[in-house]
């Protein structure tokens, strides 16, 4: 049976915030309706921050438009004491861990749905990230992108 209906978009934001002596991993992921861009991911950000009181970190970042604005670099500059922004090469997604991640979760929880409604597509989505976070799928993500800590 199809059920037809009315796709809307639902973008993801996410974080694989890897301790630097490589002993645990925690993912952070967000879902939204339609595109995020530099506002919306300087919210994100903000968010996360609230995770992080007293650590700093390394944010890897494809070359979105919007991780690149200019409102993210003058978001980036006030955010030096803790967060430091570094680019992937172009068309680089093998680099990123967080593509694996996605491709994790669109090969499991989301291959081959019929579903009623987008909120059943974002209820499997979160599923599978939580399914991601629980294991150690983390740092195969991490070392498939042949990066390490």
């Amino acid at each position: 049976m199809i059920h037809p209906f009315k796709w809307t978009k639902v973008s993801v934001a996410a974080v694989l915030a890897y301790r630097w002596d490589g002993r645990r991993c925690q993912l952070f992921f967000q879902t939204k309706k339609d595109s995020y861009n530099a506002k919306t991911l300087i919210s994100f950000l903000r968010d996360l921050r609230k995770h992080f009181p007293r650590h700093r970190g390394i944010l890897l970042w494809d070359r979105l438009q919007a991780h690149r604005s200019a409102a993210m670099n003058a978001y980036l500059k006030t955010q030096r004491s803790w967060l430091t922004a570094e680019y992937l090469p172009a068309y680089a997604p093998d680099l990123n861990p967080v593509e694996t991640l996605w491709g994790n979760v669109k090969g499991q929880e989301l291959a081959n749905r019929s579903v009623e409604d987008m909120t059943e597509v974002v209820d499997d989505f979160r599923a599978g990230m939580r399914r991601a976070r629980r294991h150690d799928l983390p740092f195969s993500f991490l070392a498939h992108a042949g990066l390490s800590l």
